[in-house]
């Protein structure tokens, strides 16, 4: 992973001491509007992020019948596709039939275009390519998504407030595809999840929670982190309109997988209620993380929070966690290509569902992600 830093608007550089997020790298021509600068002098941005489908029934009874796995087929049987949803596929179609037929020579070798040192400035104008790279707009241009605006109303997008690049402790203030994907699975399966009492835990800048309060009854939404929590109480006011029809609710907490206790101090921002934590262990029937699983001590920790808070819990309960496999690395000593996150991952797993416990027992399914996409992301096998 690396960090994508401006030398110049359109000539990225890059330093290892910093992470990128590559869901805005998958759209390149996508605009990010800068707004302001957090408590640490990070530059925060507001994006769109487009529903492949009209929102204005996620808090309705629609039900998708069919689920494909073919490219042309990701979304929900009977949803009809906007026009520029529509003509995104008849592009890609057309790419995938004609445009490498046409890139490769007379042995069947790919052809690259580049674009030529001496050339003058209208050839190299013809030459250019896209730069994989968002388009940065400065706060003050009140038109800046004026044309987003025009092509879509306010439940066709979700709005989030987000930094780009960020150190490695920061990286929940990033947007990340588990997120996504988990937010699909939740509009794939409304009725599960309609009236449930839900926790988030990790929840970043609070994507997941936002989609699952337009079905859910209440969620708590947690991470640690004034400023993070900040930025996530404002992207679920942001999004409140998406809620209000099916009348959920987002609560923005604050969850610290190292402390065995809630905060409960109310000179702390976002700590809780006592009345709070009683309604989580009644009611809560649903937790669920995404993108959370990177770092091994965090893992630990997260699973050591997750067991001392169903351990309270007094119905059953059904955890969903997202992950994209990374740091992908062939090693000497497993002489295979591994992923050691994903890997301690699994062993928490295995040692929760082994787990000798008299008053709880925990079952793990895995489920394929070859589900609906319902946003704009690249689903890649990793995930």
């Amino acid at each position: 992973m690396v960090d994508v830093t401006e030398k110049e608007m359109d000539n990225p550089t890059f330093r290892s001491d910093t992470v990128l997020s590559d869901v805005h790298l998958h759209c390149p021509n996508k605009r990010h509007l800068m707004v302001r600068l957090n408590a640490v002098g990070q530059p925060v941005f507001l994006s769109y992020f487009k529903f492949l489908w009209n929102t204005e029934n996620l808090a309705s009874e629609k039900h998708v019948e069919e689920v494909t796995t073919g490219r042309e087929h990701q979304y929900g049987s009977g949803d009809e596709l906007c026009d520029m949803d529509r003509s995104n596929l008849k592009k890609e179609r057309e790419l995938n039939s004609e445009g490498v037929e046409a890139l490769l020579d007379d042995d069947g070798d790919l052809e690259v275009v580049r674009r030529p040192r001496s050339a003058s400035g209208l050839e190299a104008e013809d030459l250019l390519r896209d730069i994989a790279c968002p388009v940065i707009l400065m706060k003050g241009r009140e038109d800046a998504f004026e044309d987003e605006e025009q092509e879509c109303t306010c439940s066709d997008v979700i709005k989030i407030e987000h930094t780009m690049a960020t150190p490695l402790e920061d990286v929940g203030k990033q947007v990340w595809r588990a997120a996504f994907l988990l937010a699909d699975y939740i509009l794939l399966k409304q009725d599960t999840f309609r009236s449930c009492s839900v926790l988030e835990l990790g929840a970043g800048t609070g994507i997941t929670s936002i989609i699952m309060g337009t079905v859910a009854k209440r969620v708590y939404c947690t991470d640690v982190g004034e400023d993070l929590l900040a930025m996530c109480e404002q992207n679920v006011a942001l999004n409140k309109h998406l809620m209000e029809p099916g009348g959920g609710e987002v609560k923005v907490k604050e969850l610290d997988w190292l402390k065995d206790e809630f905060c409960t101090d109310p000179e702390v921002p976002y700590s809780w209620s006592e009345e709070e934590i009683a309604d989580l262990h009644d009611h809560c029937s649903v937790i669920m993380a995404a993108d959370v699983f990177y770092d091994d001590d965090l893992t630990d920790a997260l699973f050591r929070t997750l067991h001392r808070i169903t351990h309270n819990l007094r119905n059953s309960c059904t955890v969903y966690l997202a992950l994209e496999k990374r740091q992908l690395n062939f090693t000497l000593r497993h002489m295979d290509v591994t992923c050691e996150a994903y890997s301690h991952f699994r062993n928490n797993l295995n040692d929760l569902e082994n787990l000798q416990d008299r008053k709880i027992k925990y079952t793990v399914e895995p489920i394929k992600a070859d589900f609906c996409q319902f946003l704009v992301y690249e689903r890649i096998e990793q995930l």
